[in-house]
């Protein structure tokens, strides 16, 4: 049966932290952020967890 092979836009834009979590960074960061409250643009710096169907879908794509 031959490997599955890694999804390369789901590679470049999740990863994995040394705990197992998956990580993305929020949209829109990039767009308009002159109208952005400061509050919004330094959360949005930070990278959010996957969770629930996601993740299993996810990293079924990524191979980890």
């Amino acid at each position: 049966m031959p490997k599955q092979k890694t999804h390369s836009a789901a590679k470049k834009r999740f990863k994995r932290s040394k705990g197992g979590k998956l990580i993305h960074h929020m949209s829109n960061y990039f767009h308009k952020n002159v109208k952005k409250r400061p509050k919004s643009k330094r959360q949005a710096r930070q990278g959010k967890e996957l969770t629930g169907g996601q993740k299993k879908k996810i990293t079924r794509m990524i191979g980890k």
